[in-house]
């Protein structure tokens, strides 16, 4: 594995942190208390080409590498967790999955809006009683000849108002179970879509979390993803992929805390000197420091495997289960280095430490992740 960056890396984890400096930081505070979405930001990232820097430059991407991504992503994550989740699945659900698995029809339809920002994506798997067991499925998508009519509901699907475009498993023929779900692209503007009430979240409140329902909605044969019965397989490859997406947003939210906190412990003094020069602190400082880099070390070497086409799912999911365990650890710490600061929200730590805990529950829990983990080590 080489972990050197080129000069493009280099230019693109720059770009990243220009943008999230200048254009996320204003007003996160703000978005964040009112739940608005950074509809302005995301955008500009999508001109940017932040929001398909993986997909090819045939279908209007960046063309860029894995790791390329979990540079920006960590940059982006670093000052607005709410921004970045967008651009996660934007980024690692959707584009990734139509432009893999998708026909060339398919590509060239939707991928250059996704790519450039036009329009955002939304990954629709989660149910009622299909959260971290995927395979039960409740939305039914009917066979009727040329098109499938899709019946059900969706839960907690992030862009779920923002999203013109929704990748949506559903259950065909419910004798096979896993084997019968067909992963399907649904337009918001089709009949019968609706989206339903917003999520009042703990963190990531500036992301649009939303439940969805499908009321008879008409889903033409054409837009099917792979052949009849390969959604439940779809669905698992991009999580594969999308983990490493959540590994860098835990890895940016923890490398946020802990920049703030190295800032704020050379700035505070107590008993006539810097806190930075209480060994209480400074050991504090260096075990976040640590925890951080061996975080971002998981996520480059899952990329960097994915980059080569090598199997990466053991890889991915232990950046994921270890990434989001430092967030919490790290954001945790950030509060408490910053006292009672830490516990208002101008300091930005508590909103990071919010934000923190989604990343050990969303792409499956931890708990979820050992077990991939285990099925690897096993197989």
């Amino acid at each position: 594995m080489d972990f050197q960056f080129t000069e493009e890396h280099l230019a693109v984890q720059e770009a990243a942190r220009d943008f999230a400096q200048t254009e996320l930081l204003p007003g996160v505070i703000e978005r964040d208390e009112k739940q608005q979405f950074p509809a302005e930001q995301i955008k500009k990232m999508g001109a940017l080409g932040f929001m398909g820097m993986m997909v090819s430059p045939e279908y209007g991407g960046g063309g860029m590498d894995t790791k390329s991504y979990v540079l920006a992503m960590e940059e982006i994550s670093k000052v607005d967790a709410s921004a970045s989740v967008c651009m996660s699945v934007n980024n690692s659900l959707v584009c990734w999955g139509i432009e893999e698995y998708g026909t060339e029809e398919q590509k060239q339809k939707y991928l250059p809006f996704l790519a450039s920002g036009e329009k955002l994506g939304a990954f629709c798997l989660s149910e009622p009683e299909a959260g971290s067991d995927a395979t039960m499925q409740r939305t039914s998508a009917i066979d009727q000849g040329d098109h499938y009519l899709v019946n059900g509901s969706k839960n907690w699907i992030t862009n779920g108002n923002s999203a013109s475009i929704y990748v949506v498993m559903a259950q065909s023929e419910a004798e096979k179970r896993h084997k019968g779900i067909n992963a399907l692209i649904v337009e918001k503007e089709w009949e019968g879509f609706v989206v339903g009430k917003k999520e009042n979240k703990m963190g990531i409140r500036a992301s649009d979390t939303h439940s969805l329902m499908f009321n008879d909605v008409k889903v033409p044969k054409v837009n099917r993803i792979g052949q009849n019965g390969f959604g439940f397989k779809f669905a698992m490859s991009v999580l594969n992929g999308g983990r490493i997406g959540i590994a860098a947003q835990a890895l940016g939210i923890a490398s946020g805390a802990y920049e703030r906190s190295v800032q704020y412990a050379k700035e505070r003094k107590t008993f006539g000197q810097e806190i930075s020069k209480h060994q209480a602190i400074q050991f504090k400082l260096a075990e976040m420091a640590t925890k951080i880099s061996a975080a971002r070390l998981l996520c480059l070497q899952a990329a960097d495997l994915k980059d080569r086409g090598l199997s990466y799912i053991q890889e991915s999911a232990m950046a994921k289960l270890y990434a989001s365990q430092v967030a919490m650890e790290v954001s945790n710490e950030a509060v408490q280095i910053h006292g009672g600061y830490g516990y208002v929200k101008e300091y930005h730590v508590e909103r990071m430490m919010r934000d923190a805990k989604i990343t050990q529950i969303y792409e499956g829990t931890s708990e979820i992740q050992k077990l991939v983990i285990a099925r690897e080590i096993l197989r």
